[in-house]
């Protein structure tokens, strides 16, 4: 039988919390939470973070990856990304990824929140929304790191840049692209 606690009056289906966004109302926070999550009402994703999941038929969806990362990071300034973007780019990658990028200021490394795993990299400078020009420079960047044929996929990615925007395309470059990234666009454009 579950206890009823006072903090599932302020908590919402599909929101993620840290512990100090709930410890205002309750005066014995932990004991509350541990109960929740014991009750199955809440979700530990990591020490101080926790997921009050939606239902569906299938069970308790997972939190969306925008808001987990938002409260893990305690900041909105981040770009979420996948190497399975690169896909929609036409340039030959197929690959699917399961993997997610978090492009921010604070952290770097693999770190597991809840039953994923993202993998943080404090980079200097993001765009808010990946671009189809931030997409190309980022594949470029990690040309290394993909599965395909990388002299294959740098042919296709010469046909690509001769219908995209050029203007739009140098500016990514100049502010998001490696010196190797730099280098090779600069040759062609």
């Amino acid at each position: 039988m579950k206890n009823s606690s006072q903090l599932e009056q302020y908590i919402r289906r599909g929101e993620v919390y840290r512990r100090e966004d709930l410890a205002s109302y309750s005066r014995a926070i932990d004991r509350e939470l541990a109960q929740l999550v014991q009750d199955e009402v809440l979700v530990k994703l990591r020490n101080g973070l926790y997921h009050y999941p939606r239902l569906s038929v299938f069970g308790k969806l997972p939190p969306d990856e925008k808001k987990l990362v938002s409260k893990f990071l305690k900041d909105d300034n981040f770009l979420l990304t996948s190497p399975n973007l690169y896909n929609s780019l036409g340039v030959g990658t197929t690959q699917l990824y399961n993997k997610s990028i978090v492009y921010n200021h604070k952290r770097k490394g693999e770190i597991k929140l809840g039953n994923r795993i993202f993998n943080f990299v404090d980079k200097p400078s993001f765009p808010r929304k990946a671009t189809i020009e931030f997409l190309l420079v980022d594949l470029l960047n990690n040309i290394s790191n993909i599965a395909e044929d990388s002299t294959k996929v740098l042919n296709r990615v010469k046909e690509r840049v001769s219908s995209m925007d050029k203007v739009k395309l140098k500016k990514s470059v100049q502010a998001y692209g490696n010196p190797k990234t730099k280098s090779f666009m600069m040759a062609i454009l």
